[in-house]
């Protein structure tokens, strides 16, 4: 699984805004239409205004690279240079292990618990 996650920071509440209507179809396509594709979200961060916060998850590294090749990330793309970034970082992780928060018990874990057994 890969999971691709960070913000792009823009100069106001209203650019920030502008790009999340203008990619909203996309990100239903990409969702509903890419194979591999487990969530696709570009959403207003709800204590900085003028932020986009990003959460994607692929199933693997295929679906990924045929999502960047796809005319979906190309648009994407342009929706997101409408207006000028002013920061942001986003990175792509690759994870190996995923587990419940909570155990069996209901007990609310940090731990990697399941990777013992």
């Amino acid at each position: 699984m890969i999971i691709i996650a960070g913000h792009l920071d823009y100069g106001d509440r209203e650019a920030r805004d502008a790009i999340l209507a203008a990619g909203e179809a996309l990100q239903h396509a990409t969702l509903d239409g890419e194979p591999g594709c487990l969530t696709y979200s570009f959403t207003a961060d709800q204590l900085v205004d003028s932020r986009v916060r990003v959460c994607e998850v692929w199933e693997d590294e295929p679906s990924l690279a045929a999502h960047f090749a796809h005319e979906n990330y190309r648009q994407m793309r342009e929706v997101f240079h409408l207006f000028p970034r002013t920061g942001g970082e986003v990175k792509k992780y690759r994870c190996n292990l995923a587990e419940p928060v909570y155990d069996d018990t209901g007990t609310l874990r940090a731990d990697f618990f399941t990777a013992a057994e």
